[in-house]
């Protein structure tokens, strides 16, 4: 392994054991800190509270990156624990775009946005999600954490074209690749991170390398965690195209 992620609300109590083992952790790996629970794209102002803490825990342990994921989760009454999709409208462009400029000038650094997977899309949308989510880029300086397997997930449920999503990216703006399983049931295909990533997923991996390069790359897994094994042989998997697409692009293969 290379480098380690974990969720940065699992982090913000003051002390404990958790905390200590992050600590021990940070001597041997590089950290990067993927936070679930600002809500950047919520109407209402974000919990300063929260931003703070966050702050603070970035200070203390100055991961190499830190991402949020772009959605929303918060009403004015009620805060959801989840990742509810936004509508790609220039009014939510607006609401995320002030959010992210929020959190970079308190952070100091600037901070990755992860596209997510959903089941609904909204009549409302003035635009696709990689001209929404280019459009914030533009907008704030931020970066990209690119979820392959969201994007998978995404066109089967919406009959999306993920290979035309990833062309459509910036390719100076990927800073991160996030890797998964999901789950297909009768409905609709679920991001779960509780399987092995998929021959498909693979396959859009290869492209999003041939296009950004070597890029830091994730394999998510938080359900039916398997054996430290097979954990790496899909990490072992990641790079070895990493290498492939490294001797292509020396070759003269890749454009």
């Amino acid at each position: 392994m290379d480098w380690l992620e974990v969720h940065t609300e699992n982090y913000l109590g003051n002390g404990g054991f958790d905390l200590h083992v992050l600590e021990q952790v940070r001597r041997d790996y590089p950290l990067s800190f993927h936070g679930v629970g600002l809500g950047l794209g919520s109407a209402i102002s974000l919990d300063t509270g929260h931003l703070e803490r966050i702050t603070a825990l970035v200070d203390r342990f100055q991961p190499a990156l830190v991402s949020e994921h772009l959605c929303w989760s918060a009403v004015p009454t009620r805060h959801v624990n989840d990742l509810l999709p936004l509508p790609f409208t220039n009014e939510a462009l607006d609401v995320v775009t002030r959010h992210v400029d929020q959190m970079q000038a308190v952070l100091k650094r600037t901070i990755l946005l992860e596209n997510i997977s959903s089941h609904l899309r909204f009549r409302q949308n003035e635009m696709n999600e990689m001209e929404f989510l280019t459009a914030i880029v533009r907008r704030t300086g931020c970066g990209i954490l690119l979820d392959v397997n969201n994007l998978y997930v995404n066109q089967c449920n919406h009959g999306e074209d993920a290979l035309a999503a990833i062309d459509r990216v910036p390719a100076d703006t990927v800073q991160e690749i996030h890797l998964a399983g999901h789950l297909v049931t009768a409905d609709s295909v679920v991001d779960h991170h509780g399987s092995q990533v998929s021959p498909d997923v693979w396959a859009l991996y290869r492209h999003a390398i041939d296009r950004f390069g070597v890029v830091s790359t994730l394999i998510e897994w938080d359900t039916n965690v398997p054996t430290i094994e097979v954990l790496l042989e899909e990490a072992a998997m990641a790079r070895q195209l990493v290498e492939a697409q490294s001797l292509r692009r020396h070759d003269g293969q890749v454009a």
